[in-house]
Parts: C-alpha cells; sequence; structure tokens
C-alpha cells in the first residue's frame, strides 16, 4: 500500500500544495517507539506494511464473533528502496513463522515477555512497535516508516483505481474469503480483490506461502495501474484516489509532509518494473510441519543482501567523466586484512571475486583503524580509476583511492572459482581492510539463490 502513499504526494507534484494539506490532515498516525537500540541507517528507506483484520465499525462484516478483540494481521511485508533509489523489493514474512519474538511493551503499557512464537503475534499483542522491534531483531534492517490498511480501506483503494486484472486458474468458491469467481481474468472491484488477497485453501497449495505470492503479484498489478494506467493525467480519477488512500491507511508520526515530499522525489522514476516481490526463505518448522521456520543461512544472507544495497551517497555528481568505465574484470586485486580478525581477507576477497573482480592475492597488513584503496606510484596515471572500480563496490561512503602500497605481512595466492576469460593487464589495486571495514556493496537486493522465488511485472498471474 506504499503506492497509495507515493500517489498522495502527487498532488504536491502538481503544485496543489495547499489541497495537499488538506489531504494530509486526514491521514490517521501513530507514533513509532520500538525502542533505544535500533539498526544504522544505511541510506535505504524500509516501510513496514501490515493489513490489519480489525472487525471494528465497516469491517463487522468480515467476522462480527471477534468485534472488540483488537487487531491481527495476515500480512507483514517490508518495502526496501534502495539507497539510490532505482529499485524496490518487497520482501514478505509469512504470518505462520516461528520466530525470537524480544521483550515489548504491550497496549495497556506492561511489558510482554519475549520468546518462540508466531511472527505475527508480534503485532497481535504489542501492536505496530513490537511488530518492528521484532522485525529490527531478526533482519538488523532499520525500519524507517510504517502503513497500516484495513480491510475498508484496502477495498476503498481498489475501487478508487477503477479494479485491478486478475487471473484464476481454477473457479473458487471460498466463502470464508467471501470470494466466489469463475477460472479465467477477471477485473475484480474492491470487494473481490479483498477475496482474492485473503482466499489461502481454496487456491495453489492452501498454503500461506500461496497466498503470499497472490499478494505480491497482485501489488505488481496496482503499481502497473497507478504508473501507466492514466490515473495521474485524470484529475477526477486522482481525486477519488487520493481520497481513498488517505481514508485507508494509518501512518507514522514521522511520515509527514516534508518526509513525504523527500520520499516523492527520490522515487519518481519507479515504474511496475523496478518493483520485484520475494518472500523471506523459510522451511517447515520440526514441532509443527504448519509452521515454518527462516531456513539459514539462505534467511541471514539475503538479509545480509539487503543491508548492504548501493548506496545514494556514492551516486556520481553532475556532468559525465572523459575516463573510460572500469570494469570489474579489468581489475586485479591484491586484499590485505589490517582488523586482526581471522580469516577477513579470504572472506572480503570471495565477495568482490563474485562480482568480477580478478582477486590475485589475499594476506595480512598491520593493524589498521582505516580502510584504504592504494595504488602503486608508478600507476599514478591509471591507478585512481581502476581504484574507484574498486570504492564504489563498498558500502557507506565512497573513499578515494591514495598513492602508494603497504607492505603486506603475509601473502598468498588466491585461487579463483572462475577465471577470467581475458588475463587484465592494468594496475594491481591494494585493498587494505580496516577496522572500520564498510562492507561490500551487493549488486541487488535478491541473492542469486533466490532469483526463481522473485515476482514481478512479468510473473504470470494465472499459475
Amino acid at each position: 500500500m506504499s503506492v497509495a502513499l507515493t500517489l498522495v504526494l502527487v498532488a504536491v507534484a502538481l503544485g496543489a500544495y495547499g489541497y495537499y494539506r488538506y489531504l494530509d490532515s486526514g491521514i490517521d498516525r501513530e507514533r513509532i517507539n520500538p525502542g533505544t537500540t535500533r539498526p544504522p541507517d544505511t541510506g535505504a528507506l524500509n516501510v513496514l506494511l501490515v493489513g490489519s483484520d480489525s472487525r471494528e465499525g465497516n469491517n463487522k462484516k468480515y467476522g462480527a464473533t471477534t468485534v472488540g478483540a483488537g487487531e491481527r494481521t495476515d500480512t507483514i511485508m517490508v518495502l526496501h528502496i534502495a539507497p539510490n533509489r532505482d529499485s524496490a523489493t518487497m520482501i514478505s514474512f509469512p504470518r505462520d513463522s516461528m520466530v525470537m519474538v524480544p521483550d515489548c511493551e504491550g497496549a495497556n503499557g506492561a511489558v510482554l515477555p519475549g520468546g518462540l512464537r508466531q511472527i505475527n503475534s508480534a503485532f497481535n499483542d504489542g501492536g505496530i512497535n513490537c511488530t518492528i522491534k521484532t522485525l529490527e531483531s531478526l533482519t538488523n534492517i532499520k525500519i524507517d516508516h510504517f502503513v497500516k490498511v484495513d480491510f475498508t480501506g484496502f477495498k476503498g483503494i481498489i475501487d478508487a483505481l477503477g479494479g485491478i486484472e486478475i487471473c484464476l486458474p481454477k473457479p473458487v468458491n471460498d466463502k470464508e474469503a467471501k470470494f466466489v469467481l469463475g477460472a479465467g481474468k477477471h477485473v475484480v472491484n474492491g470487494e473481490q480483490a479483498l477475496g482474492y488477497v485473503r482466499t489461502r485453501y481454496s487456491l495453489g497449495d492452501g498454503s500461506d506461502l500461496g497466498r503470499i505470492e497472490r499478494q505480491q503479484i497482485f501489488l505488481t498489478q496496482v503499481m502497473e495501474k497507478v504508473t501507466s494506467g492514466g490515473l495521474l493525467t485524470d484529475p477526477g480519477k486522482l481525486d477519488a484516489f487520493l481520497r481513498a488512500a488517505t481514508q485507508a491507511v494509518t501512518v507514522d508520526e514521522g511520515l509527514g509532509l516534508d518526509r513525504m515530499l523527500e520520499i516523492a522525489r527520490s522515487v519518481s522514476g519507479l515504474t511496475a518494473k523496478e518493483l520485484k516481490g520475494i518472500t523471506v526463505p523459510v522451511e517447515p518448522y520440526p514441532e509443527n510441519k504448519a509452521r515454518v521456520q527462516f531456513a539459514q543461512p539462505a534467511a541471514r544472507d539475503f538479509f545480509e543482501a539487503v543491508r548492504n544495497d548501493t548506496d545514494i551517497r556514492t551516486s556520481p555528481g553532475p556532468g559525465k567523466s572523459s575516463a573510460p568505465k572500469i570494469e570489474h574484470a579489468q581489475v586485479r586485486l591484491q586484499v590485505l586484512n589490517g582488523t586482526g580478525e581471522q580469516g577477513k581477507a579470504l572472506q572480503v576477497a570471495d565477495a568482490l571475486a563474485g562480482q568480477g573482480f580478478v582477486v590475485t592475492q589475499v594476506g595480512n597488513a598491520a593493524t589498521t583503524d582505516t580502510t584504504t584503496i592504494r595504488y602503486a606510484r608508478k600507476d599514478a596515471q591509471d591507478g585512481p580509476a581502476y581504484g574507484d572500480a574498486v570504492a564504489a563496490r563498498l558500502s557507506k561512503d565512497k573513499r578515494t583511492p591514495v598513492q602508494g602500497k603497504v607492505k603486506a605481512v603475509t601473502s598468498q595466492p588466491y585461487e579463483l572459482k572462475t577465471p577470467p576469460a581475458r588475463k587484465p593487464d592494468g594496475p594491481v589495486i591494494q585493498l587494505v581492510i580496516g577496522k572500520d571495514w564498510p562492507g561490500v556493496r551487493v549488486q541487488s537486493a535478491i541473492p542469486d539463490a533466490l532469483k526463481d522465488k522473485v515476482v514481478d511485472s512479468t510473473t504470470d498471474p494465472c499459475k
């Protein structure tokens, strides 16, 4: 539902500032306070999306017996927008995942003891703050904002869009989800759309994982409708959509006007093609096969990849350099460990070799606080450009290559798993890993091992 928030900002982009102020005043907000110990800010934008199944008010028709029972959620997603704002990844967390939930503060102010529970219990028992605290403890990814949508709000958004096309591989008659529709392609309105994203046992294998994939496919269709369906050029449709969106969501207090403007400008170039969905890698939970647990090391590697996404602070400045671009396969690299941490050079070398650099040696250097990229004095002409290619693959602020190499304390050849097609003959760059080592930047938030699990605008909705 972050799409709705992004389009709320369209009014500002079109110059209707007063109109936007009016819309903004109608958005419900809650305070985020998940605790003082939180993951670092990497420059990415991470928005938690939860679907509330509260039966209060207009939602009573979806389960009158649970009126007054509070809120639960079957949908937990984190929309991760890369720091350079050129890609977006919807990360779904299956509600049946068994995880360690930390101590949280409940709605009445009492402390809820942590423990091994289903991940959606964090929202059910401790609300949005407990959910954020749980996700941050599991992923070490900082949640910047949240968006909560209930049943009625979801329907309003879809109706304002004029419906969304879906495709069913077989007829469905799901009384629990209130969803009855024949096989084939259909444009569904809000009520039918809600049934489609809620239905579980009538489609696929009946698992929550199958429902998650359908939700991701549906959201890519929403993104496509929003960005290319003529909405932004039709004042009447745009007004109806913006009104529905503001009435449908609850967001955090930090998502005020200035912050929304900042986000809107930064993601203005995103389209449906850049939106990809992925579910956290899971496996059956041994104690209860109806539950799942995070599959390791796949889940850990995935979260690390998200944390090390491309950083906006390394984006080139205005104008283009006249220097030729140095490809990774052209760079010979010596990796030296100056951290004192055993095995660090080999770990970093493997990561950089995996991105195409021709690592020639690994070893140790004298202990140092600062990570540096170095080239020989004799390579003063070409060394900086080759060093920049390495600097661009390190996280956080870009480091400027320096002239003059350090003497290795120990050094040994590094064996490439895939030798280069053509042996490079440029300068050898030296990477000295210091105690401030920022990490290697990944080229995608989704590791290669999970590429076949991706849902995007090309995914067949009829499967």
